[in-house]
């Protein structure tokens, strides 16, 4: 692979997107539009990546802060040719250019691979694809001999050459060398009065340079975002090919149509993933785990042979093998259910441990604590962990057995093998094997009436 300098053209408004917030940073699967190409460039082992900004420049700072990126600024928008000319400078002269756009992001590595596999000091190349629509797009103009001679914007194209169906994609790869001596040479006389980066075509030619042409497989890999719809459409697109992908590497999914990734997903062969999954960050599914519809998974690393049930959420946490959660549990930051451990329906779980085997099975809340092995959280148990301004533990050794609708006043241990009577408030220490049982004293009023509403 050569010495590859990324350029990212990223500095326009995105006026169609009627929007705040610059185009580019708009999400899809849940990444910034802009990420999905400089993933995309890392991908490459690219030597450099430079992203080119202008409006909302401080905003696309702030946004991609912490990554190995150079900027430049586009004051002015003035053309394709005018943005790379900004970059320029920061380019090594022995490398080739690749330029790519901030929002077109379904562009793969490997096509831009074959892009750059011919070029050399004496060639570069340019990215095309055969559409069936392409209305505002710049057409491929060859010769007799099947040469690419020139590309022509729309608005300056003749109707024989608008009736063209191969189009730029604008993806090029560039020896920097000859970048110094082209975009400088580059005018705006055109409809749009710009400085169009496709005019280095002609001038490549005319410099005796070869241009090698490389087609595009897939017409949604080269295609850009400039309204929400088209935001939309490749988002199915996006969603489309990764379940394609998983599915054909063993995964089983009831409607794939119904399912979302949104991050950085692996997941093994033989898992089931029913309608309306949404999976997001960074997800890590084990073989033989099954997920029911409307779940959502964010951050979560889950055990082999894992059971989820229907209408449950799970963040941040680490589910082990063989365990079972729902259906509408919720799982939150910072919990880890070891080995065959059981969240049953509507209960709610914490920066929790929940030991092996261990059960919370209905109606719970589990906070702060840490649950041993073998032990069972009767219906309507709650941790009260927080006083108002700090969070206490709660620590439950094993075989504990906690009677339903009881409340652990943190911070409070309930030591091995003991027993909490149901309905206690529980604020002091429970011994090993010891029965807790505190509530009141139940009293029962003979010829008791109850209230009775008056007539109006």
């Amino acid at each position: 692979m050569p010495n590859i300098n990324v350029v990212v053209l990223a500095a326009g408004k995105g006026t169609r997107m009627y929007s705040a917030t610059p185009k580019v940073l708009h999400a899809l699967a849940g990444r910034a539009l802009v990420q999905h190409t400089i993933d995309t460039a890392n991908a490459l082992q690219a030597s450099s990546i430079h992203v080119v900004i202008g409006h909302a420049a401080d905003q696309l700072r702030e946004a991609l802060a912490g990554q190995q990126l150079h900027f430049a600024l586009q004051e002015q928008q003035l053309g394709t040719g005018h943005a790379v000319n900004q970059a320029l400078p920061q380019l090594e002269k022995d490398a080739i250019a690749l330029i790519l756009y901030g929002d077109v992001p379904l562009i793969r590595a490997e096509t831009l691979a074959q892009l750059l596999a011919p070029v050399d000091a004496n060639s570069m190349a340019v990215l095309t694809c055969v559409v069936a629509n392409p209305h505002g797009l710049g057409r491929i103009v060859r010769d007799a001999a099947g040469s690419i001679r020139a590309i022509i914007e729309e608005k300056d194209a003749t109707p024989a050459q608008r009736a063209v169906k191969e189009i730029n994609t604008g993806f090029m790869a560039i020896p920097v060398a000859r970048l110094h001596d082209w975009l400088p040479r580059i005018q705006n006389k055109n409809a749009q009065g710009e400085y169009y980066l496709t005019d280095i075509i002609a001038l490549a030619i005319a410099d005796g340079c070869k241009v090698h042409t490389v087609q595009c497989p897939d017409e949604f890999e080269a295609a850009g975002v400039n309204n929400r719809l088209q935001l939309a459409e490749l988002e199915r697109q996006y969603q489309k090919r990764e379940t394609t992908r998983l599915m054909l590497a063993g995964v089983t999914m009831r409607d794939p149509s119904r399912v979302d990734l949104r991050g950085n997903i692996t997941i093994a062969q033989d898992v089931e993933l029913d309608v309306n999954v949404v999976l997001e960050g960074r997800v890590d599914i084990a073989s033989n785990v099954t997920i029911g519809p409307n779940c959502v998974l964010k951050n979560v690393s889950i055990g082999a042979g894992t059971e989820i049930a229907a209408n449950s959420v799970i963040e941040d946490a680490l589910i082990g093998e063989d365990c079972s959660i729902g259906p509408f549990a919720r799982i939150r930051p910072g919990t880890v259910l070891d080995a065959e451990a059981k969240i049953g329906n509507f209960c709610e779980v914490k920066k929790s441990r929940i030991g092996k085997h261990s059960k919370v099975n209905h109606l719970s809340y589990i906070g702060d604590s840490e649950l041993g092995v073998d032990v069972n959280i009767g219906a309507g148990t709650i941790t009260c962990n927080y006083d108002g301004v700090n969070k206490f533990r709660t620590i439950i050794g094993d075989r504990v057995f906690i009677g339903s609708n009881t409340a652990l006043v943190a911070p409070v241990n309930v030591a091995a093998g003991a027993t909490v009577g149901a309905g206690s408030v529980i604020t002091k220490d429970v011994g090993k094997d010891q029965l807790a049982i505190a509530r009141g004293r139940q009293s029962n009023i003979d010829g008791w009436e109850r209230p009775k509403k008056q007539p109006k």
